[in-house]
């Protein structure tokens, strides 16, 4: 447990640095997600870079903001005074990472940044340091101490680093108006992308396969539209085609064993009325919340003048593999 304990100190000593850079966010923030925003308006990019692990850090800092719609790259200082300097154009933004601001790397490129047109947003646990001195917008990451029991390797700092870059990326996705379906569109593989992509519209059984009869009908018509459509529910729908209710073949069973002669009942005696439904322009994950959060198996889709166009069961969503 002495192993476990010490885990915790480490991880202690690491929420507590991102507590203290937490207090610490001014004037400073609000002014680098404004240059940020700016430079994507004017159809500019984000370039992040560090060198080690602030290097590191930066590279995930720009998947973020790439996985957010804002166009990054992440630098490498090391190559950067050998070419890849090139990548850097007018009017782009660049994210700075070193926890001494005197990296040397960073600080040789420095006059040559000041050159072009370019904003620079600094991330550094010095602010009078060399870079905390060249920056147009200073967020300061400085952490009371590292967890690195000998206090060489970066820990607590670099944490702090990647929680702010978290931040940046979020604040500006807000500020942007970044939306669910934006986010689709640079995910458009695996389970992420599938949840995000598909719609109602794509899960549900189209309306050729959706039993629906009048409130005036009976319940013995439901049961001939069952074996026809081969489905277990019927929508019910009032005069002028709007949905009404829902009867299942649940809803059948347990009123058949209290009333034998259930079948000669109208359906809106039986129904169950203002049924959940989904509208069919909604994304597919938004069922599997439905019918997680009202334990239901037989969901109606809707348009938009509520007249029933599909159906969704629960076996369609296992079949989709929505999660």
């Amino acid at each position: 447990m002495e192993a476990v304990a010490k885990a915790r100190r480490v991880i202690e000593i690491e929420i507590q640095g991102m507590r203290h850079v937490q207090r610490k966010l001014g004037p400073s923030f609000p002014k680098a997600v404004k240059l940020l925003q700016e430079a994507l308006l004017r159809g500019r990019k984000i370039v992040v870079s560090g060198v080690g692990k602030s290097g590191n850090i930066g590279q995930k800092i720009a998947a973020t903001l790439n996985s957010t719609g804002a166009p990054a790259v992440a630098l490498d200082l090391l190559n950067a005074v050998h070419g890849d300097l090139g990548l850097v154009s007018e009017g782009d933004v660049l994210i700075l990472l070193s926890y001494s601001g005197e990296t040397d790397e960073l600080v040789r490129l420095l006059p040559t940044l000041a050159r072009m047109d370019l904003k620079i947003i600094a991330l550094t646990g010095r602010p009078q340091s060399t870079l905390g001195r060249q920056a147009d917008a200073l967020l300061d990451v400085k952490v009371p101490q590292e967890a690195c029991p000998l206090t060489l390797c970066p820990t607590a700092s670099t944490t702090a680093m990647l929680a702010v870059g978290d931040a940046l990326a979020m604040v500006l996705l807000e500020a942007r108006g970044f939306r669910t379906e934006d986010f689709a569109r640079v995910h458009p593989g695996g389970n992420l992308g599938k949840n995000l992509l598909l719609k109602v519209a794509d899960v549900m059984r189209p309306a050729s396969s959706l039993a629906v009869l009048p409130k005036t009908a009976k319940v013995s018509d439901a049961l001939k539209q069952w074996n026809l459509k081969r489905t277990g529910a019927v929508a019910v729908v009032d005069a002028r085609g709007k949905l009404a209710g829902i009867f299942t073949h649940g809803d059948f069973i347990r009123r058949y064993e209290k009333n034998p002669n259930v079948g000669a009942e109208p359906l809106a005696k039986v129904m169950t009325a203002r049924p959940v439904t989904v509208q069919v322009d909604k994304l597919a994950v938004e069922v599997l919340n439905l019918f997680q959060k009202n334990r239901i198996d037989d969901l109606v889709v809707v348009d938009e003048k509520h007249r029933p166009v599909g159906l969704v069961d629960a076996q369609d969503i296992t079949k989709h593999r929505i999660v």
